[in-house]
């Protein structure tokens, strides 16, 4: 597909397309909005396979439910609510499974980009391995708050309508993770550099690079039902 043919073409339009049969509209969705739905995923479950089924599963379901979309909120931020639907799916399920220690230390290193695990300073692989697993013990509706907000940097109104809760709750959710969070993180801000919050991280954890061979490659699975519906 060539993905000049749509240009300047909406996000809107886009869907409204592919509803009514354009069969490379929603592959040229997927194409604009895989690598930020792909971070999202990959930063509130902390597992590379399960963020990659997660976002599969959420554009299935997208794919299938366009016909329901109303133009309430932008088509982005619809897709982002379905792919952190879709991660806090899998969260609680996982909840229930205890991970041994040496499972835990492959899913971390997992979250390293090939290209930098052997190059990166020790600092910022500490702190990250230390976030995420931080990040980890906290109940999934906070874990997507604080990923949504302190990491990838979303207003907390835009997170509020992507979690269809009130902006109150995001803050509250914010608040208290931020609260359970702060005691397991201070070692590492000796001098307290970055330790009223997760945010003081963000700078190192948002440089992380999205590798878009780890999402779904492109949209033939899912115009096709592949993956899990």
């Amino acid at each position: 597909m060539d993905s000049a043919r749509f240009g300047d073409t909406s996000d809107g339009e886009l869907l409204k397309r592919h509803v009514t049969g354009d069969p490379d509209a929603f592959a040229e969705l997927v194409r604009r909005h895989r690598d930020r739905l792909w971070a999202v995923a990959l930063r509130t479950l902390g597992d590379r396979e399960e963020a990659s089924d997660a976002v599969q599963d959420a554009l299935v379901s997208a794919y299938r439910a366009a016909h329901t979309f109303r133009g309430q909120s932008a088509v982005t931020t619809w897709l982002h609510r379905i792919t952190v639907n879709a991660c806090l799916d899998r969260a609680r399920k996982a909840a229930s499974r205890r991970t041994s220690p040496v499972a835990e230390t492959e899913r971390l290193e997992q979250l390293l980009e090939p290209h930098e695990s052997a190059a990166a300073p020790a600092e910022r692989g500490d702190l990250h391995r230390e976030l995420i697993r931080a990040l980890g013990t906290l109940p999934p509706e906070q874990q997507a708050a604080l990923v949504l907000v302190d990491m990838q940097g979303y207003p907390v109104a835009e997170a509020a309508k992507i979690l269809e809760v009130p902006t109150g709750t995001v803050k509250s959710r914010c608040a208290r993770g931020r609260a359970r969070l702060l005691p397991l993180l201070t070692h590492l801000h000796p001098n307290g550099r970055g330790s009223g919050s997760p945010g003081g991280a963000r700078n190192r954890t948002q440089r992380t690079s999205v590798p878009p061979a780890a999402g779904p490659n492109d949209a033939d699975a899912v115009k096709g039902g592949g993956g899990r519906a």
